[in-house]
C-alpha cells in the first residue's frame, strides 16, 4: 500500500528526502528556508529529518580535530543546560510570585508598620509582643480602619475596610488587564490550550516571547492578589514554557528546529507544574498526559531533570516558610476505611457533574463574550466581575481571604492547636490521649457557624469561576476547581464524622468507628473532592493522583484519591469526552488532533481530498516546463501551504512536494543574487537542466527545496487510518495518488473540518491554516 511506502520513504537520507539538500541551501546567506509562517503547522517528518542529518555531519566532523569533537560534546551537552536554565528560572519567578501575592492579598486588607514589605503572617513572626493564641495579631500589623481612625470596632470601621477592601482589589484587576492589553495580549487566560496546540506543532509567534513572559508574571501577581476566582497554577506553565523559548533562542539546534524546540517546551511545562504544585514528578506525568504530543524517552528524562531543579530552587527561595515546596501540606494520623469509599465515590460523581456544569456554562460565556458587544470592552468586564466579587467576598471569612489559604485550611486535620472555626469541637474535660489522636467529638458552634460560610461560599465559587475563568487576565483554574471541591468534601467529611459520633451503632460504623476513637478525617474528604473537581474540570487522572499526594504528603491515600478521580472522569465522560483545555481549543479554532479522539466513520480519503467534484483543478507544478512568472502567479492568486511537482499536466505523475514559503524565498533570492533570471525563466525541479540557446533565458534550477519524498495515501485508503497517520506522524499535508498518478490532497484543516462534520458541527469553525 502507498501509505506504507510512503513511511518507509521518509527515511533522512539525502538521496531520498530533498530536506538533505536542503540543508546545504541553509548553509548558503539565505536565512529563511525551511522555516514557517504565524498560524501555520509545521512538518514534523521535515523537521526530524533536518535534525538527524545536521547531527550526522557534527559526528562525522567530530573525527577530524579536537576542536569539532568538543563542539560535538557541547552540541550534545547543550540540553541539559537548556533544562538546568529552565528549572532555575522557572523556579525563582515562582518563588517571587508566591511571595508577591502573599504580601499583595494581605495589602488589601492592612499593612506593616515595622516593614509595609511584610505580610501580615511575616510581619507578626517578627514581633516580640505576638502570643500563641493570637498569632495572628501583632501591633506591628494594622488593618486600615484601624490605621486611618484610630479604632479596632465598630460599624464605620467595618465599612472602612470593606471599602478599601474593593478598592485594592478593583486597582489590582485594572492594572492587569490594562498591562495585558496594552503590552501583550498573549499573556491571558491559562496558556494551557494554547501551549497544546504549540506542542502539537502550530506556530503562534509572540505567545511565548520575552514580552508575554514579563507581562504574564506581573500580572498574574496583579490577578490572584485581587482576589478573583482565579489560580496562578496554571500559568505558571505558560510562564516556564516562555522560559524554556527563551533559552532555545540561545542555542542554534533548538531555535533553527521547531519539532527540537518542542522537546524542550514539554519539559518546560514539566517544570510549570513541578514549581506550580511543587510535585516534579506529577510535573512529568501532567506533561505526558495532559500537554504533549510527541514525548519521546529522551523528553520524559529531561523532563525529570527540568522538573527536579525548578522545584529545588523553588526550596531555596522557601517562599511559604515552611521548609515545603506548597502551602496545603497536611499529615493525617488515622487511615481510612473500606466503608468511606461510598463517600469518596460520590464526591467523585460530584466533581464529574460540576466538571460538566462548569465546561458547558464557561464555554457558553466565552462564545457570547466572542460573538457580542461584551468582547469590544475587557477592561469594563474585568472591573466589573473584580468589583462584583469582592463585594460578595468581603463579608464571609472564606472567600475573603486567598483562594490556596482557604483549600490549606479545609485539607487541615484539627490538631489540638488549631484555631480555627472548623475546629470548634466539644471537648471532653477528662480526656487524656496523645496530641495526635484526638476522637471524633460532638461539634460544637462554631463547626455548624463554618458550615453555613462554606455552603454560601460553595455556590459563590461556582458560579463566579464560570464567569472569570477566559477573562483578559492571567487566569488559571485549578485552584478555584480545588477550592470547589476542597469545601463540598469538608462538607460531607464533617457530616460523615459527626454521623458516626452519634450513630456508632449503626452497622455500617460498628466495625470501624468504636466510641471515644478518631475515626473519620474531614480533612481528607476536602482532599478528596479537590482531586474529584480538578479531574472532573481537566479529565486527568494518573497525573492528577500523584500531584495530590506530592502537594499533600498523603501517601497512603492514593487509593481514595484513585477512586474519586476515576469516578469523576467516568461521569463527566458520560456527557461529553472534552476536558475544558480541549473545549477551549475548540472555541478558538485551533488546528489540534487530539490523540484521545476515536474515528469511527467509514469514509475514505477519496471524500475528504481537494479538489472535490466541481472544484477547480489542483494548482500544481510542473518539473520543467513552469517560468518564474507562472510560479509568481500561482503564489500571488492562491493561499496554499506548498503545491505538488507533476511530471507534466498530462501525465500527473508525481514526482515531490514543494512548500510555498521556501519557493518564494527562492524566487526572491536568485532574482536578487544570480544573473540572468527572469520572468520568462524556466524553472527546473529535475536533476540536471538541458542544455539551452543561448538566446533563452538563465534557468532557475530548485531541486534543492523540492520534497521527493511527500507522504502519500491512496484514494481508497479508509479515512480512519488518514486521521491516524496525521496524528502520529504530525503531518500538515498528505498527497492521494493512483498508481503513483496524483489525484488531490489533504490538509489538517481537511481533516479536522471533516472530523467536525462527521460530528454535526460546523466544518468552518477551523479558523487557521
Amino acid at each position: 500500500m502507498e501509505a506504507a511506502e510512503g513511511v518507509s520513504s521518509a527515511t533522512p537520507t539525502e538521496e531520498m528526502n530533498g530536506a538533505g539538500n536542503l540543508m546545504d541551501f541553509l548553509d548558503e546567506p539565505f536565512p529563511d528556508v525551511g522555516t514557517y509562517e504565524d498560524f501555520h503547522t509545521i512538518d514534523w517528518l521535515r523537521e526530524k529529518s533536518r535534525d538527524t542529518d545536521r547531527h550526522r555531519k557534527i559526528t562525522s566532523k567530530s573525527k577530524e580535530s579536537i576542536w569539532e569533537l568538543i563542539k560535538s560534546l557541547l552540541d550534545a551537552w547543550s540540553g541539559w543546560v537548556v533544562m538546568l536554565l529552565i528549572g532555575l528560572l522557572s523556579g525563582t519567578l515562582a518563588g517571587v510570585i508566591d511571595l508577591a501575592v502573599d504580601w499583595m492579598t494581605d495589602l488589601k486588607e492592612g499593612v506593616c508598620l515595622s516593614a509595609f514589605w511584610y505580610s501580615h503572617e511575616q510581619c507578626c513572626w517578627t514581633s516580640n509582643e505576638t502570643t500563641f493564641d493570637d498569632r495572628d495579631k501583632c501591633p506591628q500589623w494594622q488593618k486600615w480602619a484601624e490605621l486611618m481612625t484610630g479604632h479596632t470596632e465598630g460599624a464605620g470601621v467595618y465599612v472602612l475596610n470593606y471599602f478599601l477592601y474593593i478598592l485594592w482589589a478593583l486597582l489590582f484587576s485594572f492594572l492587569a488587564v490594562s498591562l495585558v492589553r496594552v503590552f501583550a495580549p498573549y499573556a491571558c487566560g491559562s496558556g494551557i490550550p494554547e501551549i497544546k496546540t504549540i506542542l502539537s506543532g502550530f506556530i503562534i509567534r509572540g505567545y511565548l516571547g520575552k514580552w508575554t513572559l514579563l507581562i504574564k508574571t506581573v500580572t498574574l501577581v496583579l490577578a490572584v492578589s485581587s482576589g478573583l476566582s482565579l489560580g496562578k497554577e496554571g500559568p505558571l506553565v505558560h510562564v516556564a514554557c516562555c522560559c524554556g523559548n527563551l533559552f532555545c533562542s540561545l542555542f542554534s539546534k533548538y531555535s533553527k528546529n521547531e519539532g527540537k524546540r518542542r522537546e524542550v517546551l514539554s519539559a518546560a511545562a514539566a517544570a510549570g507544574v513541578s514549581v506550580a504544585f511543587g510535585a516534579p514528578i506529577g510535573g512529568v506525568l501532567f506533561s505526558l498526559e495532559e500537554v504533549s504530543y510527541y514525548f519521546p524517552l529522551k523528553t520524559l528524562w529531561r523532563s525529570f531533570f527540568a522538573a527536579l531543579v525548578a522545584a529545588f530552587t523553588l526550596r531555596s527561595i522557601n517562599p511559604f516558610g515552611n521548609s515545603r515546596l506548597v502551602l496545603f501540606y497536611v499529615e493525617y494520623h488515622t487511615p481510612w476505611y473500606m466503608a468511606e469509599l461510598v463517600p469518596f465515590i460520590l464526591l467523585g460523581v460530584f466533581g464529574g457533574l460540576w466538571g460538566t456544569l462548569f465546561i458547558r456554562a464557561n464555554i457558553a460565556w466565552c462564545r457570547r463574550r466572542k460573538t457580542t458587544q461584551l468582547g469590544k470592552y475587557p477592561v469594563l468586564e474585568v472591573i466589573a466581575v473584580t468589583g462584583i466579587t469582592a463585594v460578595l467576598a468581603y463579608p464571609n471569612p472564606y472567600t475573603r481571604r486567598s483562594t490556596s489559604e482557604l483549600i490549606s485550611e479545609l485539607f487541615n486535620d484539627c490538631g489540638s492547636l488549631e484555631s480555627s472555626q472548623l475546629c470548634d469541637y466539644i471537648n471532653n474535660p477528662n480526656m487524656s490521649r496523645p496530641v495526635d489522636d484526638i476522637p471524633d467529638r460532638p461539634a460544637g458552634p462554631g463547626v455548624y457557624n463554618a458550615l453555613w460560610q462554606l455552603a454560601l461560599a460553595l455556590i459563590f465559587k461556582i458560579v463566579i469561576t464560570i464567569f472569570t475563568f477566559g477573562m483578559k487576565i492571567p487566569s488559571g483554574l485549578f485552584i478555584p476547581s480545588m477550592a470547589v471541591g476542597a469545601i463540598a468534601g469538608r462538607i460531607v467529611g464533617i457530616a460523615v464524622e459527626q454521623m458516626a459520633y452519634h450513630h456508632h451503632d449503626w452497622i455500617i460504623f460498628k466495625n470501624w468507628c468504636r466510641p471515644g476513637a478518631d475515626c473519620v478525617t474531614p480533612g481528607l474528604y476536602a482532599m478528596v473532592g479537590a482531586a474529584a473537581c480538578l479531574g472532573g474540570v481537566t479529565r486527568m487522572t494518573v497525573s492528577l493522583v500523584v500531584i495530590m499526594f506530592e502537594l499533600t504528603g498523603g501517601l497512603e491515600y492514593i487509593v481514595p484519591l484513585m477512586a474519586a478521580a476515576v469516578t469523576s472522569k467516568w461521569v463527566a465522560d458520560a456527557f461529553g469526552k472534552e476536558g475544558i483545555y480541549e473545549s477551549h481549543i475548540q472555541l478558538n479554532g485551533y488546528p489540534y488532533l487530539d490523540v484521545r479522539d476515536e474515528f469511527t466513520h467509514r469514509t475514505l480519503a477519496t471524500d475528504v481530498m481537494r479538489p472535490r467534484r466541481n472544484d477547480p483543478p489542483l494548482a500544481v507544478l510542473t518539473q520543467d516546463t513552469t517560468t518564474v512568472e507562472d510560479v509568481e502567479t500561482l503564489i500571488k492568486d492562491t493561499d496554499y501551504n506548498g503545491f505538488p511537482v507533476v511530471v507534466s499536466r498530462e501525465s500527473e505523475r508525481l514526482i515531490g512536494f514543494v512548500q510555498r514559503r521556501d519557493l518564494t524565498l527562492a524566487i526572491k533570492n536568485a532574482r536578487q543574487k544570480q544573473d540572468g533570471v527572469v520572468s520568462s525563466s524556466v524553472v527546473y525541479f529535475t536533476e540536471d537542466a538541458p542544455q539551452l540557446p543561448a538566446s533563452n533565458p538563465q534557468p532557475l534550477k530548485l531541486r534543492r527545496i523540492l520534497n521527493l519524498s511527500p507522504f502519500t495515501v491512496t484514494d481508497h485508503t479508509p479515512m480512519e487510518t488518514v486521521v491516524d497517520i496525521f496524528r502520529k506522524l504530525g503531518l500538515r499535508q498528505c498527497l492521494v495518488t493512483r498508481s503513483g498518478r496524483l489525484l488531490g490532497i489533504i490538509t489538517k484543516k481537511d481533516v479536522l473540518r471533516h472530523m467536525a462534520q462527521m460530528m454535526n458541527q460546523d466544518p468552518e469553525s477551523i479558523m487557521f491554516n
